[in-house]
């Protein structure tokens, strides 16, 4: 996939959630936004009942790219990014009670010392790629059993409608 790259970059930063969610394809290229971050590991202290897969059943990934847990109502699935400050690559293919209704990602570490020692950091994102809405949505559909899946259902379905 061929990146296409500007000779400037804007920085937004945002109190709440990010204005660009909503958008998709409209939205694609580098763009810049500060974000807070969280980490977490293998486990079931935190990863729940499912400790070494992602919300879509597959693996964690851990390696030059690696997994990232968010409000996919804010960030869809298969949204991929580059923190800028280390130059990590993360797609986002897990979600996490704590991050819905929030600008937070969570940042997949694959041992608890790198977990820990990432902490709580606001850093610089750069998108690399927009995931998808539609999907994100066609998931969660079939998971509203769940509080926080049936709150990020809803503002995804808002956003579809504005």
């Amino acid at each position: 996939m061929k990146r296409k790259t500007l000779p400037f970059v804007v920085a937004l930063v945002t109190a709440g959630a990010p204005a660009f969610a909503a958008k998709s394809k409209e939205a694609q290229g580098p763009q810049i936004e500060k974000v807070r971050t969280t980490a977490y590991t293998y486990g079931v202290a935190e990863n729940g009942a499912y400790p070494a897969s992602n919300a879509i059943g597959k693996p964690l990934k851990a390696g030059k790219v690696r997994s990232a847990a968010a409000d996919w109502s804010r960030w869809p699935l298969g949204t991929r990014f580059r923190v800028v400050q280390t130059g990590q690559e993360f797609i986002v293919d897990d979600i996490g009670s704590a991050m819905v209704g929030t600008s937070t990602i969570d940042l997949f570490k694959p041992s608890a010392r790198e977990m820990n020692r990432w902490g709580v950091r606001h850093v610089t994102i750069e998108i690399l790629e927009w995931g998808s809405p539609d999907k994100s949505l066609q998931i969660l559909r079939e998971r509203r059993k769940y509080r926080h899946v049936r709150e990020m259902v809803e503002d995804l379905l808002k956003q579809k409608a504005a």
